[in-house]
């Protein structure tokens, strides 16, 4: 349990209410692959909007679990904010969405989802 994310700061935010722990994880579960995907096709489209909206969009819920790509993440929005054309962000995406994967796996596992 907890290998690739932490629960710390959630069960701070949930005032170790574990209901609203699994809840949280659930959100997680819900929205955050999703979020994952859309900004993948992103970059792969040079769609900097998308991208931008999407790794915004992740960033409280990746900071909260504490996935540990956080300034990853923050490097593929600003890709997307700053139009960057010309740089290269696939490293750090990759390093985001290994994290989600890992994670979102784990979680399913913990939590029984």
């Amino acid at each position: 349990m907890e290998q690739h994310y932490k629960l710390d700061r959630v069960k701070e935010l949930a005032d170790n209410d574990m209901d609203f722990v699994k809840s949280l994880a659930e959100a997680f579960l819900e929205e955050v692959p999703e979020d994952a995907d859309r900004l993948k096709k992103a970059v792969a489209e040079n769609d900097f909007y998308n991208t931008y909206q999407a790794a915004h969009k992740m960033k409280p819920t990746i900071d909260l679990f504490e996935l540990g790509v956080l300034p990853d993440l923050i490097v593929v929005q600003d890709w997307g904010k700053f139009e960057k054309v010309g740089e290269d962000c696939s490293s750090e995406l990759k390093k985001v969405l290994v994290a989600v994967d890992q994670a979102t796996a784990e979680l399913k596992e913990d939590f029984n989802l």
